[in-house]
């Protein structure tokens, strides 16, 4: 009987596949984020391996995408080992639970993620010699003490709270992918995303953007929590996907902010997408969750010293573009509250 703890070969793969393009492999590629990484790489010129067992990514993220010869998709979960037999010149770590329903509802397999998933695809970004980029998140910061916050800041996290599940896994995360580097000599980066919005994300997924979409959309009220000053920024996909690959191709390693610094309130926001969607949804306010950060807002100085990277798309520009590109969607797979 074959020992489960060997990392077994994928199937799927075109062994003959040659070509001096770069292959790109992408855990949680058929997610929100991922499945627009997928799209940027290869129009790029890049191949594309897009791994991910569909937990909370969707096939028709990706469906799109019909090029067999340089994308393909692997259903894996990568808590398991797994291997890909063909060279991989970049690794892209995505995979995880990135919504608090998500995270909530699967708090133990999002540590794992974090954690066994991260340990397997460093392993398979060593044996490949590959770059390797870790997507971690703002999350780190916990509900933070520091304002704007620098990479410098070590967070202030609740361990142990319900959200714990999530800063955790990707503070060891973090903490891992530092080690394989100083001990493995793996080439690595870390990039820390702040809250990140477009076409693709859920509209029941629990984050403000398409949670308050959603609900204009069909007119029904947007559900504030707290009193809506806490405060957020909001980068465009199209911004964040430009760092995001941006570090992934120069050679450093310690974390970089990757963010929208400008910074608007909860209620703020509802007001921006009432105006837009021409809604007559009132704003009604629910009980903060437990934990819920007061502020958030990156400080981005090291992106733009490092990458000459600065977010190019405002708020009510992306969010046009979000309404424009899922509105239907949003408005047919939203349902009723």
């Amino acid at each position: 009987m074959a020992d489960p703890r060997v990392a077994r070969p994928i199937a799927g793969i075109d062994r003959g596949y040659s070509s001096p393009v770069s292959t790109c492999l992408v855990t949680g590629g058929a997610g929100f984020l991922g499945s627009h990484l997928c799209d940027e790489l290869l129009a790029r010129g890049n191949r594309v391996i897009c791994v991910d067992n569909l937990e909370t990514g969707s096939l028709s993220n990706i469906e799109h995408i019909r090029d067999p010869a340089r994308f393909v998709h692997i259903g894996v979960d990568i808590i398991e080992p797994y291997f890909i037999e063909e060279p991989v010149d970049c690794v892209y770590h995505l995979a995880s639970p990135a919504s608090p329903i998500d995270y909530l509802r699967l708090p133990l397999h999002t540590l794992k993620v974090g954690s066994y998933g991260t340990h397997h695809t460093l392993g398979l970004a060593k044996a490949k010699r590959a770059r390797f980029l870790l997507a971690s998140t703002s999350e780190v910061y916990g509900d933070p003490q520091e304002h704007p916050q620098s990479e410098r800041y070590w967070g202030h996290v609740n361990p142990i709270g319900p959200r714990g599940v999530y800063d955790e896994a990707k503070r060891y995360a973090e903490a891992l992918t530092m080690a394989y580097h100083r001990q493995q000599g793996v080439d690595t980066a870390i990039v820390r995303i702040f809250n990140t919005y477009g076409s693709r994300m859920r509209p029941h997924d629990g984050r403000a953007v398409p949670t308050f979409l959603r609900q204009a959309l069909a007119n029904r009220p947007l559900t504030v929590f707290g009193d809506g000053s806490q405060t957020r920024s909001f980068c465009y996909v199209s911004d964040l996907l430009r760092g995001m690959i941006g570090l992934a191709e120069c050679g450093w390693h310690e974390p970089v902010n990757i963010g929208n610094p400008d910074e608007f309130t909860l209620v703020e926001l509802a007001e921006i997408v009432r105006e837009l969607t021409g809604s007559s949804s009132e704003i009604v306010h629910e009980a903060l969750p437990v934990d819920d950060p007061k502020q958030r807002r990156p400080d981005i100085t090291l992106a733009h010293q490092l990458l000459g990277w600065s977010p190019e798309v405002a708020l009510r520009e992306g969010l046009i573009r979000t309404i424009e590109q899922s509105g239907a969607e949003l408005l047919v797979r939203g349902g009723s509250d």
